[in-house]
């Protein structure tokens, strides 16, 4: 590894680490660029499958489509590894730090110490890089802190192998082998068609069609004596969208910044600068929805679900646009 590893607030967990260990380990590349290359902008909504008995709502796609993708797409040899045993993952990563190894990690957010108690949830997909150790504590870069933070051993490995959905099993990653010359203007045409095809599915649950079938349901929303539910669901379509990772609206401008920096790759500027324009756009109208969202779950006497539904399909709208134009690539 080369010797030039800097901690970085990013946007997102996992394309930050990704950018860090990457850029560390010789190959320079953005955190815009590793979302943008995986395809990971998405919007699923699956009423079957349930999260705390509501239905499933993603604005990207699946923890790991990151970690497990960029390795295919730039050739680079991943070393990827889960475990069973706590002993083992905790003596495994200490001599791999301390061997001078940048090593990526997948954790759960409730467990770890460092986040104030307010930021702390169920949720079993962040990513960190653990940099060193000193005695009992790891030495953490989390993309979510503006510094460096450091970790006691035993709640980290608490951390790495929490309980449900997503569970991290002591999931480790980094670089072995990273190519010389790797075509980027080659992947970025890929890209960019491969999510522009995945967010024009004909599939009803995802893509263009899902954010549509969710504004639908929104709509057909009745109070009926069921506040509470009410409540629930709204606070959960924020909850979904802003909480989770980077959040719908940060999905978004994040996939912009990819489109503005892959102009530096000789693909038509127009389209990569027309798109990017919606997609900001997009990313404003979702957080605008998830404001609606707020405001009607804090009071319900002003819920109004065609008001809600309408910001949802103006941002489907303006997303159908920009794949549309992203295709034609």
């Amino acid at each position: 590894m080369e010797n030039n590893f800097k901690h970085s607030q990013f946007a997102h967990c996992e394309s930050g680490v990704i950018s860090t260990l990457i850029s560390s380990y010789g190959l320079k590349i953005s955190e815009p660029m590793a979302f943008g290359i995986t395809s990971s902008l998405a919007f699923v909504f699956i009423p079957i499958v349930k999260i705390n008995g509501l239905p499933l709502i993603a604005y990207r796609e699946l923890p790991k489509n990151i970690v497990k993708k960029i390795s295919k797409v730039l050739g680079i040899k991943m070393n990827k590894k889960n475990y069973s045993n706590k002993e083992e993952a905790n003596t495994e990563l200490t001599s791999l730090v301390q061997s001078g190894k940048l090593v990526g990690l997948q954790s759960s957010v409730y467990y770890l110490p460092y986040f104030p108690k307010d930021m702390r949830f169920h949720f079993n997909a962040h990513n960190l890089i653990v940099y060193g150790k000193e005695k009992d504590e790891y030495l953490i870069s989390d993309p979510v802190f503006e510094t460096e933070v450091k970790c006691n051993e035993n709640d980290l490995n608490k951390a790495r192998f929490a309980k449900g959905a997503f569970a991290p099993k002591g999931f480790i990653y980094y670089p072995e082998n990273i190519p010389k010359d790797i075509d980027f203007t080659n992947i970025v045409k890929k890209a960019i068609r491969k999510n522009a095809k995945s967010m024009l599915t004909p599939f009803p649950f995802a893509g263009i069609k899902g954010m549509n079938k969710l504004a639908k349901k929104i709509s057909n929303l009745k109070r009926d004596n069921n506040d509470r539910f009410l409540k629930n669901y709204l606070t959960h379509i924020v909850r979904m969208q802003e909480e989770i990772g980077t959040g719908g609206g940060g999905f978004r401008f994040l996939y912009a910044a990819f489109l503005t920096e892959s102009k530096e790759y000789n693909i038509d500027e127009e389209i990569l600068d027309e798109a990017s324009s919606l997609l900001i756009k997009s990313g404003n109208t979702l957080r605008e929805f998830a404001l609606y969202c707020v405001e009607s779950s804090k009071n319900l006497d002003k819920f109004d679900p065609e008001k809600i539904s309408k910001k949802l399909v103006e941002s489907a709208s303006l997303e159908k646009e920009a794949f549309t134009l992203l295709k034609k690539i």
